[in-house]
Order: structure tokens, then C-alpha cells, then sequence
């Protein structure tokens, strides 16, 4: 698959490394040198230096034959996207997608004139980010969650703390205890340090696992009663950092909960939000890193506690400070990816990270048009597919017990009609089903050409 990047930030520099190791022909168009330079030296790359809206550099880049065009220049004005994005699909570009930085574009009105201007995806990552710490917030036992179908399916992510009921015992007892109950549930994956394990039926738990885990709505609260979690409610939520992750998030926590405060260094950035955001969101400007300054603002009386600066030390060092004062729950933005694990073994409760989240969007365009969603879970280099199943493909053949499916990929579940099902040995899927799969990277594409 030929592929053209306009952009070589971080966002742009991730998804290059990412879409590279599938086998893809990846092209980088940047105006700045150094940063083209420093993504050639490890990536498999051709880059182009220039205008990613001039015409001519998406000429020389080769967007008349790409089979998919991604606008994420870094710039603050990111007007640059739609232009390019659009100016590449003129030229032949097959699929076009665009990274904004206005919410106004993403409404269904105007989402309709940029897709009859050609524009098949825009993404706004901040605003991404800020709905999924939301849903953290409602669910808080977990460290992130996927829903299928209006939640009648949920993925889980549930990290083990040493008092959990699960460590030590292995699949085929925890599957045997809550049997018993009837509670019908999969253990999809267990990332463990740098490892993501398909765990199989002598697969032991272990303090600090992250456990990945498919369940039946009705059947996600007993389940964590044996894992040892349960929810917090959250009426009253603080967040660092004024950025736009941190605007939106308190915007939309202002029509959920009692009582939200935004905490921003800089004092021009703190009025502007007052203006903008509900009377009901308190902002003060200070120095969120501060202990003493947070233990002012009360921050023992705070339900939880989230850190979106632009920096990611910072707002790992926040959130443990904020955990270490008695907030319940912690949730912080981390950009460096390096500092994922770090921040979870800090006693970070949730970590939000753009890239992963943007990537996801993206790499559902080149895969099959079955894919009907695809996300990075964090904590793992592994990704959750939901496929809608034609019919006459090869898993519709037979049993998944007789059929040669990926080693490094498991089937966790299925929506069939209004009805809810775990997968086992004996599950045949049926033309139509919504299927949901955990792939490790090198098992994706294998695992497409099932659904092809």
C-alpha cells in the first residue's frame, strides 16, 4: 500500500514507524530538514522536503498514485491539513484524511461538506482524548474499556494490585470459579513488562499484570468483584492544565458531574478559559506541580484527579502527587510513549496518549472495509478490532476450534442481532455478526484476510 504522510511531528513521525513495519511504501513530506532527518535514520522512509500544500511537493511525492494520503502537519494553524488533504485527492490520492484542530468542522453539517470536498476522515485528537478520559471517569475500576454495540459487549482493562483474588491462580481456575456463577467472560491478553501474552489454560496471574478482558454487560460488576475492583463514583473531578485536551474535557464534564476545576500556570490562558468555559467550572491559576498549592485548592475532597499539560512529566509527577494527597482516581496525558509503563508503575490509575488513540484511526484504512473500528489499548502494542462479517468469508467456514486462526490473535466475542455472545471452541460465526478480535501487530493482516 502506497502511503503519503504530509507532517513529520509526533503524531506523523509514530504513524510513519507504525505503518512501515506492515510492509507499506511510506512517503514523508515536512517543510522543516531536521525533522525528516531524524525520522529517516530509523524508519524505512522516502522523505520529501517541502509545502505538504504546495502542489508541486505533492507532485514529487507521489500523491496521483497513493492509496492513502494523511494531512497531520504539526503547525499550529492546521488549515495546511485541509488544504493538502484536499489538494490530494484531486491529484488521485484514493483515501484522504485530515488532522484539525477545530471542533466546528466535526459537526454533521459541515463533516457533510468536507466529505463532498473529498475528505474521508478528519480526526481531532484532543477531542478524542477528552472523550475517552470521560468514559475512564464513569468506569473507573478500569484502566481503559472498549464498548461493542452500545456496551451489550465491553472490553476491560484491569490492572492486578497485590490484594487481587487472581494473582497466583491460572486461567483454568479463574474460568472454573466464576462458572459457577455463570459468569460467561474471556481473558484476551495479559501484558506483562514489555510482553503481551494470549494466555492459555495454564497461564498464571501475576502483581502488576494488566489484564484484557471481554464480558457481557451484565456480566462486567461481578467480574470485577473477582478481580478485587470496583467503581468510584465521581461527582467532582480536577484537571491540570488548560491545554485544548483539558478545555474540552472540563466543557463536557460541566453537564455530567457537581463540580469541576481546571487548574492552569498561565494567568493570560486562565481568563480566556473563564470567558469560554460553563460557570460551573472553576478555573485558578497556579501551579498545579506545587503540592502545598494543590492541598489549597483541596484537593483531598477532589474525586479524581487529571493531568493534561503539554508536558508528560509533568503530569506524572502530578498525578502521583495528587494519588499520594488521597485522590481516588488518577489519570494523566503521556506523549512520550517510553513513559507509559513508567507512569503505571508510578501508580498512575490511567494514562491517555494521542498518538495511540490517532493511530487506531487511521490504521483502520488500510484494512479491509469490514473493519468497522480498531483501537490501541494501552499498555500493549496489541489492537482490538470489531469486524462486520460478509458472508462466504473464511470464518464463516467452521468452528473457531477447527480453523487455523492466528496464533498471536483470539476472537473474545460477538454481537449477533440484538444478542450478545462469549467466543469458545464451539462458536461458528455467522455472516453478519460483529466480531470482536485482539491482534498483536504482526497478527493483523493475517487476521483480515479471514474477514476479506
Amino acid at each position: 500500500m502506497k502511503i503519503i504522510i504530509a507532517g513529520a511531528g509526533e503524531v506523523g513521525s509514530h504513524l510513519a514507524k507504525m505503518l512501515s513495519n506492515e510492509a507499506n511504501d511510506i512517503t514523508v513530506i515536512d517543510n522543516v530538514p531536521e525533522r525528516l532527518e531524524a525520522l529517516s535514520t530509523n524508519t524505512d522512509v522516502v522523505t520529501v522536503e517541502g509545502n505538504p500544500s504546495a502542489i508541486e511537493v505533492l507532485q514529487r511525492a507521489g500523491a496521483a498514485e497513493a492509496d492513502l494520503f494523511i494531512a497531520v502537519n504539526p503547525s499550529v494553524s492546521q488549515d495546511v491539513n485541509i488544504v493538502s488533504a484536499m489538494l490530494a485527492k484531486k491529484l488521485g490520492s484514493k483515501k484522504v484524511t485530515a488532522r484539525i484542530n477545530n471542533e466546528e468542522y466535526l459537526s454533521y453539517e459541515n463533516r457533510y461538506l468536507f466529505t463532498e470536498m473529498g475528505i474521508d476522515l478528519m480526526f481531532y485528537p484532543e477531542k478524542i482524548a477528552a472523550g475517552e478520559i470521560a468514559e475512564l471517569l464513569k468506569r473507573t475500576a478500569s484502566s481503559e474499556s472498549m464498548d461493542f454495540a452500545r456496551g451489550k459487549l465491553q472490553i476491560g482493562v484491569f490492572k492486578l494490585d497485590e490484594d487481587s483474588p487472581l494473582i497466583g491462580m491460572n486461567m483454568a481456575e479463574f474460568s472454573a470459579v466464576a462458572a459457577e456463577d455463570g459468569l460467561k467472560f474471556r481473558v484476551v491478553a495479559i501484558a506483562r513488562g514489555e510482553k503481551t501474552i494470549i494466555p492459555k489454560f495454564d497461564t498464571k496471574f501475576k502483581y502488576h499484570d494488566l489484564v484484557f478482558i471481554v464480558s457481557k454487560r451484565e456480566g462486567m460488576d461481578m467480574l470485577m468483584t473477582y478481580i478485587g475492583k470496583r467503581n468510584i463514583e465521581v461527582n467532582s473531578v480536577m484537571i491540570l492544565g488548560g491545554s485544548p485536551t483539558g478545555e474540552i474535557l472540563a466543557r463536557q464534564l460541566s453537564r455530567q458531574i457537581e463540580s469541576v476545576k481546571l487548574i492552569e500556570m498561565n494567568r493570560e490562558k486562565c481568563l480566556e478559559l473563564s470567558e469560554k468555559l460553563p460557570n460551573n467550572v472553576v478555573v485558578v491559576n497556579g501551579d498545579g506541580r506545587n503540592s502545598d498549592m494543590l492541598l489549597e485548592e483541596s484537593i483531598k475532597e477532589y474525586d479524581a484527579f487529571v493531568a493534561v499539560t503539554n508536558n508528560s512529566e509533568t503530569n506524572i509527577l502530578a498525578s502521583v502527587a495528587a494519588k499520594s494527597l488521597g485522590v481516588a482516581r488518577t489519570i494523566a496525558e503521556v506523549e512520550n510513549i517510553e513513559y507509559i509503563r513508567l507512569a503505571e508503575s508510578m501508580g498512575v490509575d490511567a494514562v491517555i496518549n494521542k498518538k495511540l488513540i490517532t493511530a487506531g484511526r487511521i490504521f483502520k484504512f488500510t484494512l479491509s472495509d469490514k473493519v468497522r473500528f480498531i483501537k490501541y489499548m494501552r499498555g500493549t502494542n496489541a489492537e482490538i478490532l470489531e469486524y462486520i462479517v460478509s458472508p462466504d468469508t473464511a470464518i464463516t467456514k467452521k468452528p473457531l476450534k477447527d480453523m487455523d486462526f492466528p496464533k498471536n490473535a483470539i476472537i473474545g466475542g460477538l454481537i449477533r442481532g440484538n444478542e450478545s455472545y462469549i467466543a469458545v471452541g464451539d462458536t461458528h460465526i455467522q455472516a453478519y455478526d460483529r466480531v470482536a478480535v485482539f491482534a498483536l501487530p504482526e497478527a493483523v493482516k493475517e487476521v483480515d484476510r479471514f474477514f476479506r
